[in-house]
Order: structure tokens, then C-alpha cells, then sequence
């Protein structure tokens, strides 16, 4: 129960960092990828201050428990699935102007056209989820 309070008091701080931040506004990140017109920063001062405060929270955890925070995914290969993924990510992004916290935050609001690119989400897990017997990645501890 302690874990997934965490998890929705994480979940709530980062919802409301992208709406403070804008983020939620898929004008204002079509705004940053249009390099071409009247180009908007503003993300990447975003993006550069989450980066920032996840490594600080990061470096905090790993001196509080044993579990190897920092220990990378176990396949840092380029396959055609990760180039796939990377390409369609792209796109949708582009198109859409809503990555995936973006759009949860936007659904949660009511802005309904979002709910096509959470739509597309699940989709692109289900389709992408590993095959049985197939490593899922790392174990995580509950509790």
C-alpha cells in the first residue's frame, strides 16, 4: 500500500509539473519541434531541468538501498524494433504534439483528443509487449 501511494504521489507531482510547465499544451510542443517557424524552448529548459532533478533523485537513491538504481537495461543493442519504435514514437509525437505523460495529463483534464494518442499507447504495448518466456526486464520489489 506504502509503494503505490508513492507511486501516486509521483504520478500527481509529475502531472502537475507538465501542466505548470505547459507540456499538456500539444501547441506549445509543436511550438519546440517547429524549427522551421516560431520556435518555442521553452521544452528543453523543461527537459533539461527534469533531467537535472531525476539525476539528483537518482544518486539520493542509490545511497539509500542496495538495489542497483543506477545499473543500465541489460540489451543496449539497435535492433529493428528499437529503430521502429523510435521512428513511430517520433512521428506521433510530431503529429500530435503529446508524448506519453503529456497525453495522460491532457486525458485526465478532458481534453478527449487525447485519448486517441493513449488510444495509440496501448496499442503500441500490446503489439510491442515481450513474447512468453521472453525476458521482461529487470525484477522490481514490491512493497
Amino acid at each position: 500500500m506504502k509503494s503505490a501511494l508513492s507511486a501516486l504521489g509521483a504520478g500527481l507531482l509529475f502531472g502537475a509539473g507538465l501542466l505548470v510547465s505547459g507540456m499538456a499544451n500539444p501547441a506549445k510542443v509543436i511550438g519546440f519541434l517547429d524549427l522551421g517557424g516560431h520556435w518555442d524552448p521553452s521544452l528543453a529548459l523543461v527537459m533539461a531541468s527534469a533531467i537535472a532533478v531525476s539525476w539528483l533523485g537518482v544518486r539520493f537513491a542509490a545511497r539509500r538501498t542496495e538495489c542497483p538504481v543506477e545499473e543500465g537495461p541489460a540489451n543496449t543493442g539497435i535492433t529493428r524494433q528499437l529503430l521502429g519504435g523510435s521512428v513511430l514514437f517520433g512521428i506521433g509525437w510530431g503529429i500530435t504534439g503529446f508524448c506519453p505523460g503529456p497525453a495522460v495529463a491532457a486525458l485526465g483534464l478532458g481534453f478527449w483528443p487525447a485519448a486517441i494518442v493513449v488510444l495509440g499507447m496501448v496499442a503500441g504495448l500490446w503489439v510491442g509487449k515481450p513474447k512468453t518466456g521472453a525476458a521482461a526486464g529487470p525484477a522490481t520489489a514490491t512493497g
